[in-house]
């Protein structure tokens, strides 16, 4: 039995904040118009993200522009 895109992140990120952020990331950067890192006729940016997600092409990287907090 095939397990749903729901069920399939719940198992992949189970909890973890770093995946989370990670596909949130992702998923705002295909809503505003970056190309699939996969050849896909999936329109569904949060699946298309799930699948690079899974296939290893995209990690986090600290964002350049925002600044180091301070103490």
């Amino acid at each position: 039995m095939e397990l749903s895109l729901p069920q399939r992140l719940q198992k992949s990120v189970s909890g973890s904040f770093h995946k989370t952020a990670l596909l949130q990331k992702r998923v705002r950067e295909l809503i505003r118009g970056a190309a699939p890192l996969i050849e896909t006729r999936e329109r569904n940016p949060i699946k298309i993200a799930f699948l690079e997600m899974e296939r290893g092409l995209i990690e986090l990287i600290p964002d350049e522009e925002s600044p180091t907090p301070t103490l």
